[in-house]
């Protein structure tokens, strides 16, 4: 309202409103003092924005590897990205599948360098894409196409012999509906529910692919001393799970704390970090594995023990 309309008003309200026009135009433009605020407004409860260390949006934003202004140019930044870890992802497995082929090495061996190597670049991933609220739906279009290729071929509805080869144990296509079925899930789940946003995910995935993928390798070229409770597992096995386990989350959080996605207390989170691998690790070495697949129990143990021991914002 300019001042020359101010000074036609000859009520009482034209003053105060003139009043309150000068107050305002002394304040900062992003300050509204709360006087002026209607009383169901400030009658809302008041939270101390201290307890959340959520970090600027400035700060959130030169995170992303690529910086791309409007919603869609994030769009296009995030489709180009879902494409290229598609790409990546099927490179890793051809060349696997080529090692495993020309007896490089062993399919054992190849599939669980597939399970470690997928899901730890897949999250690796995660900063190139946009810092939209949609982002996360893209970045989970990446293990949902692999999952429909799972259940494609699981089902003997279309044949991939590198890909059988490449993830299964016996070469028995049926088995793609088990492990590697619920690897996927648990990629999605954790893109879509934590995201970027949390630590829980990405201690959860860590777990999954470099603590249990690893105490496989280890267990079966050292494992001749096994656990008493339960003969499948061995003490090599679980101590590389939760040694390994523990680095790989380790230093994916500091992965994304450097890109600003994070702000830990690293003593604490330490700390919390060896709980949640040492949780994982009994789990893991439990005789369940009729009863749960290790991709489905490991991450679940670690999602509950890193939610009881971080904040409900997954920040230490």
């Amino acid at each position: 309202m300019a001042y020359s309309d101010i000074l036609r008003l000859s009520s009482p309200a034209a003053a105060i409103l003139s009043t309150t026009h000068f107050r305002l135009s002394l304040l900062p433009r992003h300050v509204v003092p709360s006087s002026n605020l209607p009383s169901f407004i400030t009658a809302l409860p008041k939270y101390n924005t201290r307890q959340f260390r959520v970090l600027p949006r400035k700060l959130r934003a030169r995170s992303s590897l690529f910086s791309i202004v409007g919603d869609g140019g994030a769009m296009l930044q995030d489709a180009g990205a879902a494409v290229l870890v598609v790409g990546g992802g099927y490179a890793l497995v051809s060349t696997f599948d080529n090692l495993t082929r020309r007896n490089l090495i062993e399919q054992s061996l190849s599939r669980k360098l597939v399970h470690i190597l997928s899901g730890l670049l897949f999250m690796a991933a995660w900063p190139i894409f946009s810092t939209s609220t949609g982002a996360r739906y893209f970045a989970s279009l990446v293990p949902c196409i692999n999952c429909l290729r799972l259940v494609i071929h699981g089902l003997s509805l279309a044949t991939d012999e590198g890909l059988i080869k490449s993830v299964t144990r016996e070469g028995n296509p049926e088995e793609l509906l088990r492990g590697p079925l619920y690897y996927v899930l648990v990629l999605i789940l954790c893109a879509i529910v934590f995201w970027r946003e949390s630590p829980i995910g990405v201690i959860s995935l860590a777990m999954m692919c470099g603590g249990d993928g690893i105490a496989d390798i280890v267990g079966r070229r050292f494992g001749s001393l096994k656990i008493p409770y339960n003969p499948q597992k061995s003490w090599a096995g679980s101590l590389s799970m939760f040694l390994f386990g523990f680095l790989v989350s380790a230093g994916m959080l500091y992965y994304f704390s450097i890109l600003g996605y994070f702000e830990l207390d690293w003593v604490r989170t330490i700390k919390r970090v060896a709980l949640v691998s040492f949780v994982a690790t009994v789990v893991e070495s439990l005789p369940t594995g009729k009863l749960m697949d290790d991709n489905i129990s490991v991450p679940l143990a670690s999602m509950v023990t890193a939610l009881i021991s971080f904040d409900r914002m997954g920040t230490p």
